[in-house]
């Protein structure tokens, strides 16, 4: 009986999900109706709040899913390179492509800060910046960049690509910023090898 309640909360919650995601990406966080939302699903606003506490609960939750996608994401394309430097950089040019994808740029990019704040204190960026510090360990050992702070230039790294995405996706003109950003990023980056690669 307790096993069934759990699914059906899990399922309850997978749904909310899925809704405000569609809600949110078209409508914005603003636009998008609670009531509408959880109509559109068949279930409450009780359930809405036993979840998510509020729609901003709501809103983190959907964060929280997206970004772990474009993380995933950019994490293959870094693993399809030859080496871990060429990996690295790779992971975070995608991740500032991402920009480009209206889902993204709406939801993580444009509302997600301003309803969450910071986007580095997100779940999702703690994870992307652990995965991005053992990298930058093994570059260190393998003698590939500089000697330096390994949590240093994970940090330093990983919010040149998030800022790149935040820049692209709240610019005028995305498509003409993200080369930009892309060069910048890979010369910041490319700052950290010990020598020419």
């Amino acid at each position: 009986m307790a096993k069934r309640r759990h699914e059906m909360m899990e399922e309850n919650r997978a749904k909310l999900i899925t809704a405000a995601r569609k809600a949110f990406a078209e409508k914005g966080y603003a636009g998008a109706s609670m009531d509408e939302l959880t109509a559109d699903v068949g279930l409450t606003r009780g359930a809405l709040y036993h979840n998510f506490g509020d729609k901003r609960g709501l809103l983190a939750a959907v964060v929280n899913q997206i970004d772990g996608e474009m993380a995933s994401r950019a994490k293959e394309i870094g693993a399809r390179a030859e080496n871990d430097w060429q990996g690295l950089l790779a992971e975070g040019i995608a991740y500032i492509e991402m920009a480009l994808d209206p889902e993204v740029q709406r939801v993580v990019l444009l509302d997600g800060p301003a309803v969450l704040g910071d986007p580095s204190k997100w779940p999702s960026q703690s994870s992307c910046l652990h995965a991005t510090r053992l990298t930058v360990e093994r570059l260190l050992e393998a003698e590939v960049f500089k000697p330096v702070d390994a949590e240093a230039a994970a940090r330093l790294l990983s919010g040149a690509a998030l800022n790149a995405a935040l820049w692209v996706a709240a610019s005028d003109n995305p498509k003409e910023v993200l080369p930009k950003a892309i060069d910048a990023f890979r010369s910041m980056a490319s700052g950290l090898l010990a020598a020419e690669r």
